[in-house]
């Protein structure tokens, strides 16, 4: 999801989050990442060549807004202001813009990490300084938006972390008690969340995130009338079969807890889908191209870091090569129109 940096409030969680699934069995320590990439990072024009064949049909002005996945978090070169925010120079919005060959005075990426939908009406106070209201980016002359919000607002961050203390707390309760091996369909975190009242706590947050989604839809709209909108999905987190992670996360999380995790990412996006569709705008899918790609995928393959990253890239948020597929799939719905 679209999760916070360094500074703001869950950044301690993801830290614990892989500190948690490291000391729960990820094979004694964090893997070594190899060398740190070398050289000068892509150009955008370079980064962008080859994600759509065919030239989409949009001007500028563009405006990206959104939250950390946006931005491209510790994905190299980090570059704008405020420094909080975490842009990278080779994020989906600059890629999208090379794509569409905008002048840079027609292209301004306002995305932020740790950004909720309520940040796109207000400041947002970052590590480096405070990030303006989102929506200020947005005027009549504006004829392209893509927006990425949605998972910090259902605290996506404290959920992973949650299922990580939960399935240590199984795994040591059965050893201490010399019970039984711990059942594989287990899911002690999805228990926590709908033990109170039989329903889903986490389902009700996302679901109370389709509402915010469609205001900040009508407000773009009100704002830029003769844009095109388009609300960009979360790629792929966690594979549909928690066999496939049995390698990255070791016992870290509860297989049922896994597929648990999975489909609240995968009810989150249908209800982004459902808010674009209504507010008159577009959805991207990015979860189907990354199916394979997940953090669990090998190194060559994923898209989406795990808890214990490669050097210096962030956990559990895209990669280079994700971000690059984002663009793509923004590209490939701006060409069919």
């Amino acid at each position: 999801m679209a999760f916070r940096r360094a500074g703001a409030p869950g950044a301690a969680v993801a830290c614990a989050v892989a500190a948690l699934l490291v000391l729960s069995g990820c094979g004694g320590g964090a893997p070594d990442p190899g060398p740190a990439p070398t050289g000068p990072p892509p150009s955008p024009a370079t980064a962008a060549a080859s994600p759509s064949p065919a030239r989409p049909v949009a001007a500028g002005p563009y405006v990206a807004l959104g939250d950390s996945y946006t931005s491209g978090l510790q994905v190299p070169p980090q570059q704008g202001t405020p420094k909080g925010c975490g842009r990278s120079g080779v994020n989906y919005p600059s890629l999208v813009a090379a794509g569409l060959g905008l002048a840079a005075a027609d292209f301004q990426d306002v995305s932020c990490s740790g950004a909720r939908t309520a940040d796109l009406t207000r400041a947002q106070q970052t590590s480096g300084g405070a990030n303006p209201p989102q929506l200020g980016a947005v005027t009549a002359a504006t004829r392209l938006v893509t927006l990425g919000i949605g998972g910090n607002d259902v605290g996506f961050m404290d959920v992973l972390g949650r299922c990580a203390m939960e399935s240590i707390k199984y795994s040591v309760s059965a050893a201490l008690t010399a019970g039984p091996a711990a059942d594989a369909s287990a899911a002690p975190c999805k228990d926590h969340y709908t033990a109170a009242d039989g329903g889903d706590e986490v389902g009700r947050t996302i679901d109370a995130t389709g509402p915010r989604l469609a205001e900040a839809l009508r407000e773009i709209r009100r704002r830029a009338p003769q844009a095109q909108v388009l609300v960009v999905g979360y790629p792929a987190l966690l594979p549909a079969d928690p066999a496939a992670c049995t390698a990255a996360l070791g016992q870290g999380v509860a297989a049922g807890d896994l597929r648990y995790l999975e489909q609240k990412q995968e009810q989150l996006n249908s209800v982004l889908e459902r808010a674009a569709e209504a507010g008159g705008a577009r959805f991207v899918d990015t979860a189907a191209p990354s199916a394979a790609h997940h953090m669990c995928a090998g190194d060559a393959d994923r898209w989406v870091e795990p808890p214990v990253p490669a050097a210096g890239l962030a956990p559990m948020h895209p990669n280079a090569a994700g971000e690059r597929a984002m663009a793509a799939a923004v590209l490939a719905v701006l060409a069919a129109r």
